[in-house]
């Protein structure tokens, strides 16, 4: 017997759908275990936010949902796995900035386009990025950080978990709208970077809040604004990048969670509204709050918006700043 190849099979699917009357895959979906492709090893912060969105769903759709790790190339793999999967609901993936808006804008070619092979079913989670400084540092606000680096060009230091990096794109935005210039010094991991920020060795440091986010309570390091438009529920009294006095900036890592194109309209936005069910739930909230992690569920389009935003953000840091791959 031979097997029907991908493209066939999706035409397949996407050829019954039309046939069947407006609702059906809803009132039936799902029939079957549901794969949920988490592009990234077990154990972080993406991991933990998968198999919570997970469990809720299985508990929803009264099908299993099983969380596949599938790492590998800053996420690519697992995010090729589901756009090219079948389009009928029983493949997810859990998107975040790498995949979908990073690697397409460093190189060359990737085995998808972000807006045409996915379709968007919801954000799940944003984490502001925060500017972080040693505590030595003179600077005391945004402010007094970009008057000390225009009295100290190219003096002053920020470091990231490499090239092309949410850390790396964050502070090349920050250099550009603020008009200085800072040294890049990349690491290979967010970790060691924040370990260097911590004994002195880089001055300045954008981090994901959750990350740092026991440091900047303890004092060993501090903490001058967030990256979000909104200021951040764990550090309500720090300023936005907007509000410190850099208008235009916006930094944060977001996720959320997106299905194969030409899936069923109906079955996203049966998804949908699970997740956001499960995203808004006390006890799920309080969970992702205790990891740091502010739940941002909303609609189809909402997320579809959000990709396009970020793409074109990425695109217009790594021109400007001319950033390529290692």
């Amino acid at each position: 017997m031979k097997f029907l190849s991908h493209a066939v099979l999706r035409a397949v699917v996407v050829a019954i759908s039309a046939l069947l009357a407006p609702g059906v895959w809803a009132q039936v979906y799902p029939t079957k275990a549901i794969r949920f492709i988490v592009p990234f090893a077990p154990g972080g912060g993406t991991d933990l936010l998968g198999r919570i969105i997970a469990q809720r769903l299985t508990e929803t759709l009264g099908q299993p949902v099983v969380v596949e790790n599938r790492g590998g190339a800053g996420g690519v793999i697992g995010a090729e796995m589901v756009a090219k999967a079948a389009p009928d609901g029983y493949t997810l993936l859990l998107g975040s900035p790498g995949p979908l808006t990073i690697n397409p804008n460093l190189q060359s070619k990737t085995p998808y386009d972000s807006l045409k092979d996915f379709a968007p079913v919801s954000l799940g989670t944003i984490s502001p990025f925060v500017l972080l400084v040693h505590p030595s540092m003179p600077a005391k606000s945004v402010k007094d950080l970009i008057a000390l680096a225009k009295a100290r060009p190219a003096q002053l230091n920020f470091g990231s978990a490499g090239n092309g990096s949410v850390a790396h794109l964050a502070a090349e935005q920050f250099k550009s709208l603020a008009g200085i210039n800072l040294v890049h010094i990349p690491y290979k991991g967010s970790a060691p970077a924040v370990i260097d920020l911590l004994a002195g060795q880089l001055q300045l440091h954008f981090e994901n809040l959750p990350v740092v986010q026991a440091y900047i309570k303890a004092g060993r390091v501090r903490a001058l604004a967030v990256g979000t438009r909104q200021r951040s529920t764990f550090i309500p009294e720090l300023p936005t990048m907007e509000q410190a006095g850099v208008p235009g900036y916006e930094a944060s890592t977001a996720f959320g969670v997106l299905v194969p194109a030409r899936t069923p309209r109906e079955i996203v936005a049966r998804l949908n509204a699970d997740i956001v069910k499960a995203l808004t739930s006390p006890d799920v909230k309080e969970r992702l709050l205790a990891q740091g992690l502010e739940p941002a569920p909303g609609t189809p389009e909402q997320y579809a918006t959000h990709l396009r935003n970020e793409l074109e953000t990425v695109a217009r840091i790594v021109k400007m700043a001319g950033i390529k791959m290692e």
